[in-house]
């Protein structure tokens, strides 16, 4: 049932982006009209309408549009959740968590992290070895270190920020109470 939930997790993410980009015509988070004046969207923060989220990092609780996406798409009604809030990773700007008790990301990666995909990815972190080989199996082809979604072995459970840069994928998902961050080309 987990694994069925996280694949609806991902496949719900991208169906809320793809409804805001069709309402608004920007990616959420990357929105420049997105707050208050424009909107009526109180302590909502306008990104800089470039077509791409300005951080590299899933999970980062800093200042980014990464956090701004989800508080943008909380105001546009698309995912559950009260939008209300001015603290980056609290709130309306929280990440969502996923059914294994980590996180859902999005963000704008380069070959820098290591995982060989470049552009838009949604993520999940704390994903068992078991369950990341059956969600891949589901959206690719079942290996952690190939094709359009990769993998991270964590090194801790909730990862506060996507792994370092420069670390090279997994190439299997092991089945020894490791936990990873599962990325998907968006």
């Amino acid at each position: 049932a987990k694994i069925s939930n996280l694949r609806k997790d991902f496949d719900g993410i991208s169906a809320a982006i793809y409804s805001y980009q069709d309402r608004y015509r920007f990616l959420p988070g990357d929105d420049n009209r997105a707050d208050n004046a424009n909107r009526g969207w109180t302590n909502a923060v306008a990104g800089t309408g470039n077509s791409a989220l300005n951080a590299n990092d899933a999970f980062s609780a800093g200042a980014n549009e990464t956090q701004r996406m989800w508080q943008h798409l909380r105001y546009a009604g698309l995912i559950i959740g009260n939008p209300a809030g001015t603290t980056d990773n609290v709130g309306g700007r929280a990440n969502p968590a996923n059914a294994f008790g980590g996180l859902m990301g999005f963000s704008n990666t380069t070959a820098a992290w290591g995982l060989g995909l470049t552009g838009n990815i949604i993520c999940a972190s704390n994903i068992p070895g078991k369950a990341g080989a059956a969600l891949d199996g589901l959206f690719d082809d079942g290996s952690a270190g190939t094709g359009q979604m990769r993998a991270l072995l964590n090194t801790a459970a909730n990862p506060a920020n996507f792994e370092p840069a420069g670390i090279i994928p997994s190439t299997t998902y092991l089945e020894d109470g490791s936990v990873y961050t599962v990325c998907k080309r968006f």
